[in-house]
């Protein structure tokens, strides 16, 4: 799967285009530490155990393997504007809001029927939302150059936590070698292997 294709899927599977700078098209940058992106190991396991709902182990890895709580930290610390950052922000107060409304308790307290329900739930309203402020393109090809300066509407912020579990997990050794096919590379070209119904996509 290219960068391309994996845009386009975000993008179906969230109901906007997807939302970063040129860090987010694979620039090479050095890494950062927890430390410098405002978030701490409580927030990281909270987006782990968001993520996990949208992309749950099974035979396969799911979203807490790849540890996509810390992905998606960095991401919002380091590619996101600030307006991007203040929903994600407050999208992790109102999610444990709309939790206590719902079943009386904080998310990471729900069991996992209870999760299960209310993103499916929160996913439909972010679709809905998204539409109606007209951020539905499923034709986008690259990364949303939003600028520090834009007053476009922003996405739901459920959007933006799947979008980044989605990039951050299809983007991880384990979603990239464990999930899709992986080749190595360098390695011989074959422009014509062979598919066979039900295989995974490659990650190439």
């Amino acid at each position: 799967m290219n960068r391309r294709d994996l845009l386009k899927l975000i993008t179906a599977a969230t109901g906007a285009a997807f939302v970063g700078t040129n860090p987010l098209a694979y620039e090479l940058r050095p890494d950062v530490p927890l430390s410098d992106t405002g978030f701490n190991k409580d927030d990281v396991a909270f987006l782990n155990e968001v993520g996990e709902v949208i992309i749950p182990r099974t035979e396969t890895p799911g979203a807490k393997d790849a540890n996509v709580g810390q992905i998606m930290a960095v991401l919002v610390a380091d590619c996101y504007p600030s307006a991007l950052k203040k929903t994600f922000r407050d999208g992790m107060k109102k999610l444990d809001a709309e939790a206590t409304s719902e079943f009386g308790k904080v998310f990471l307290l729900l069991d996992k029927p209870q999760r299960h329900s209310l993103i499916t739930r929160l996913d439909d309203e972010a679709r809905e939302y998204n539409q109606k402020i007209g951020l539905w393109h499923v034709a986008s090809q690259l990364p949303n150059q939003r600028s520090e300066a834009s007053k476009a509407p922003v996405p739901h912020y459920f959007s933006l936590f799947k979008q980044l579990t989605l990039f951050g997990f299809f983007t991880s050794k384990e979603g990239g070698t464990k999930v899709l096919r992986y080749v190595p590379v360098p390695g011989k070209y074959d422009g014509n292997i062979e598919y066979k119904k039900g295989q995974k996509a490659w990650a190439t």
